[in-house]
Formats: C-alpha cells, sequence, structure tokens
C-alpha cells in the first residue's frame, strides 16, 4: 500500500492568471511555520503558455528564508506565497548568495540531474535547441561538465544566452546534426531533425501535451531518447545536491555581471504589466526574471 503523498504546504498567491491577463493579489499572512515569499521567478515561456489558459495561480519558484543569515530556501511554490520550507522539491541555497544567482543555479539544477542520466563522456559535439532559462541551465552544466563549442539554436539573433560560455550561436539552418542534442524549448520533433544516426535526443524542455516521435523515425536513426525531467527517479537527496552543485559552481566560475545581464529583478506590484509584455515584439530581453515581493 502506497503512503499519501507529501503536503505542499502554503498560502497566499501573489498572482493569478487566465484570459490573456494577470491579476495582482494582495498577500496571505502566513500560517505558524511558514516563511514568507520574499521573491518569486518567472520562465517566461511558462508563464505564455498559462495566461491563455483558465484562470489559475501563477507561478512554481518562489524564494524565503527564516532569518537573514541563513541561505535562501528556494520552493515550487504560486508566485509570492508565503510556504512550509520544509515542503516537498524545496532545496536550500549556501548563506549570502545573491537571489538572481539562485534563480539560475535552479535551470542549472535541473540540467545537472538530467544529464545524469545520459551518456555525456563525450561532449566534444553538442546542440542545444532553445534560448530561454533552461535552454541557459543546460549550457552552463554543459560547461562545467567541460563541453565547448556548444550550438545554441535559436531564431532569435541576439539571444542573452550568446554571452555563456562555450556557446556558438546558429540558426537552425546553419546547425548540422549533433551526437548529443538537447531539446530545451519543448519542440522535440525540431530537435529530432538535428541528432545525428546514432546520436541521443535528450528531452529537458517540457513538450506539449500531445507532441509524438515516431517511432519509425527513432528506430531508422538508431537514436537513444532520453527523459530529463527534474523529478525522474533519482537518488536518494540527489535533487538537493544538485542544486548545490549548480550554486558552488556558479559562485565560483560566472562573473557576477553575467548573473545581473540574464537576470532581472522586477518589483512585484508591477507583474501585471511584466506579464502583458511577455507575449508583446517588445517582450524582456533577459531569459530570467525576479518579481521582488518586500515592499508589494
Amino acid at each position: 500500500m502506497h503512503g499519501k503523498k507529501p503536503v505542499r504546504r502554503y498560502t497566499g498567491a501573489r498572482i493569478h492568471v487566465g484570459g490573456g491577463r494577470a491579476r495582482l493579489l494582495a498577500g496571505a499572512a502566513p500560517e505558524v511555520g511558514m516563511v514568507v515569499g520574499r521573491f518569486s521567478v518567472i520562465s517566461p515561456g511558462t508563464e505564455r503558455r498559462h495566461l491563455g489558459g483558465p484562470d489559475r495561480e501563477a507561478g512554481y519558484m518562489t524564494l524565503g528564508r527564516a532569518d537573514d543569515s541563513g541561505g535562501w530556501v528556494l520552493a515550487p511554490v504560486p508566485h509570492g506565497a508565503a510556504f512550509d520550507p520544509a515542503c516537498p522539491g524545496a532545496v536550500t541555497a549556501p548563506a549570502g548568495m545573491d537571489p538572481g544567482l539562485v534563480a539560475l543555479a535552479r535551470f542549472q539544477q535541473m540540467a545537472c540531474l538530467g544529464l545524469d542520466r545520459v551518456p555525456t563522456d563525450d561532449l566534444s559535439d553538442v546542440v542545444v535547441v532553445g534560448s530561454g532559462p533552461v535552454a541557459l541551465g543546460c549550457v552552463l552544466e554543459l560547461s562545467r561538465r567541460g563541453a565547448t563549442g556548444i550550438r545554441v539554436v535559436t531564431a532569435r539573433r541576439h539571444a542573452a544566452i550568446g554571452r555563456a560560455p562555450g556557446v556558438i550561436r546558429v540558426p537552425s539552418k546553419d546547425a548540422g546534426r549533433g551526437r548529443l542534442v538537447i531539446d530545451a524549448a519543448g519542440a522535440p520533433a525540431s530537435a529530432a531533425t538535428l541528432t545525428a544516426p546514432g546520436g541521443i535526443l535528450g528531452l529537458l524542455g517540457t513538450p506539449a501535451d500531445g507532441d509524438a516521435l515516431g517511432a519509425l523515425q527513432v528506430h531508422r536513426g538508431g537514436w537513444s531518447v532520453v527523459g530529463m525531467h527534474e523529478l525522474a527517479p533519482g537518488a536518494e537527496g540527489a535533487y538537493q545536491a544538485a542544486f548545490t552543485t549548480a550554486c558552488h559552481w556558479l559562485t565560483g566560475h560566472l562573473d557576477p555581471a553575467l548573473a545581473t545581464f540574464w537576470c532581472r529583478t522586477v518589483p512585484g506590484d508591477k507583474a501585471p504589466e511584466l506579464f502583458a509584455l511577455l507575449d508583446a515584439p517588445g517582450r524582456p530581453a533577459e531569459p530570467v526574471l525576479l518579481l521582488d515581493w518586500r515592499s508589494a
């Protein structure tokens, strides 16, 4: 008999989305034992997909901490919600780490866990599809593992990911084929066309419901297709360990100016205006956005 699924305790989501817009809500008082949500992380592509759907709580990464001397706790709860720091899926950053760097580490953690499921003994021929936060986390993790000359396939001419270490930004028509192709955009069919015969196709981005790869196509290509969802079964403690690894590497190797370049902080009360830009031509250039709830 299976045990009950652990409860993710939180209260007071600050944003609801639906019908093409975001609505700001007042914060709710935290329950006993909860910490107040101080920052939350916007993943622009995910938020864009949810904007046009039914009304729902927005977001799934909020930062809080019990005291100013401790490390940020990042929990999978909606934007700005107060939460139980021991809730399932929460991770803790080393003390003193900047919130923007914590957000980047969260996306690198996803890639770290996914790449642990892929043979990475040879990283000389790698293609990453996408230029958003999942793709950025992926190239940072590939760089940590020693990859250079990482071809990033994106249609965005001035994508910020181009400043990541080891990245060569290319349009799809010039990308060629890779021995290891990581789809970080939720576009597995497009990534499949870039996978060399006998190669590995990793699915790190979340495909749309109903997306499919033809079994005959995979069969003839001789591909290994690897699901890279961060919550795929792993060893005990692997989730926090991957996050800690990403935090330490970023702290020791990343130019702080790049963290600011990739992650912009916006006051939480400006969230409706920010969400309105996510699907507009003038959408933010930064792959990651932080909402600051401390005075909202």
